[in-house]
């Protein structure tokens, strides 16, 4: 990621727990995306009617490189299942790799092996505009 300011990790680590280990990366990506929609639907019912921003939340937004009050436009709750086949389309067409360590883990149905404290990144592809010369 590009950046004039090179205060900020753009890659923070974040404990996450699941309730099942999973035996491959479909499963594992499942259990993501079902903690992450769960995390989101409930969130939406916890926003405030009036949101303000504090100096301290301006000044840490600031260092990111946006500030903004973190509205959700869209009110609908997310549908768990459309969510991990949007999730696992988007693995099978190369939008985003997943690396468990330093592996990578390419097929969604081969046994899978995660340690307790593993480091599971998931690397997003991004698209570039321009010109090929």
């Amino acid at each position: 990621m590009k950046s004039l300011a090179k205060k900020k990790n753009y890659l923070e680590k974040r404990e996450i727990v699941l309730e099942e280990e999973p035996h491959t990366l479909r499963e594992l990506l499942t259990a993501l995306v079902v903690q992450n929609v769960k995390r989101f639907n409930a969130s939406a019912a916890e926003a405030p009617l009036v949101h303000y921003l504090t100096a301290d939340e301006i000044d840490l937004q600031r260092g990111v490189g946006k500030v903004g009050f973190g509205a959700k436009y869209n009110e609908a709750a997310v549908k768990e299942q459309e969510a991990v086949d949007t999730a696992i389309l988007a693995f099978e067409d190369g939008l985003y790799r997943v690396f468990i360590g330093e592996e990578e883990a390419e097929r969604l149905d081969d046994p899978l092996y995660v340690n307790d404290g593993a480091d599971v990144a998931l690397i997003k592809f991004t698209m570039l505009a321009g010109r090929l010369w």
